[in-house]
């Protein structure tokens, strides 16, 4: 081992903080040590989350129907249990396979949209391009989703296709007007920085609080007698739990 090699091996042996970089620079008689911009210690301790995103990011490119399926599961799931927690009813698991049910079915149907979304309506303007894509959203995409999600919701209870179209009308308009002002400002997030493959995944993290409405909407709408205004019974059932602890 000539000098140099040697200096290589001593510098890496040398214990250095996270802001201490060893380089090598070509063709120079020895190692050099640069110390960068010191960082928040908080970022380092980061490396496990973004060691799982990069994984997630690669099985989805790898398998993205397996994992939409999958994440989509989860979303339901995870709004389900939120959604009956909140009711202080009985947990009732029939409820919740109807929820992944209906999960599972609109998994791929909704990846699809997100990819055609963001291949077309792109224009040279940005905004305008962004704008575009979260008035189609709301506008076309949401009433379908939510058509189909209330509706489902009262076949798979059993319900005459009467009662279906009753569960449709008292559920929809409510929940679109809602839609309005929780999803508009995820869209224009999502199409602007997250990437085109990942943009399902996104959106279900914000659609665990999102499928927790929708079930406890559905659930107030099956059940015989009003119970008042739905955030003025989200608020009594939040009170209680948070009471009770």
């Amino acid at each position: 081992m000539n000098e140099t090699q040697t200096q290589t091996a001593a510098v890496q042996k040398t214990p250095h903080t996270p802001n201490q970089v060893i380089t090598e620079v070509p063709h120079a008689p020895k190692p050099s040590i640069i110390i960068d911009v010191p960082s928040p210690l908080w970022y380092y301790r980061l490396g496990p989350v973004k060691n799982f995103f990069s994984w997630f990011s690669r099985m989805q490119r790898r398998r993205p129907l397996t994992v939409t399926i999958i994440t989509s599961l989860t979303t339901y799931f995870l709004g389900d249990l939120l959604a009956q927690e909140i009711g202080r009813e009985p947990y009732d698991p029939t409820r919740t396979i109807r929820m992944l049910f209906i999960g599972a079915l609109a998994s791929i149907p909704g990846y699809k949209w997100f990819l055609f979304l963001g291949s077309h309506f792109n224009y040279p303007s940005t905004v305008l391009s962004i704008t575009i894509k979260v008035l189609i959203q709301q506008f076309f995409f949401a009433p379908i989703f939510n058509t189909y999600f209330f509706g489902m919701q009262a076949i798979l209870a059993g319900a005459s296709p009467s009662a279906v179209i009753e569960r449709v009308k008292g559920t929809v308009p409510e929940s679109v007007v809602s839609s309005a002002k929780f999803w508009p400002a995820v869209t224009a997030l999502n199409f602007t920085v997250i990437p085109a493959h990942l943009r399902f995944a996104f959106s279900g993290v914000f659609a665990v609080v999102w499928q927790t409405y929708m079930s406890f909407l559905n659930r107030k709408e099956e059940r015989p007698k009003p119970m008042g205004t739905l955030v003025e019974e989200v608020k009594v059932r939040v009170e209680e739990i948070v009471r009770d602890d």
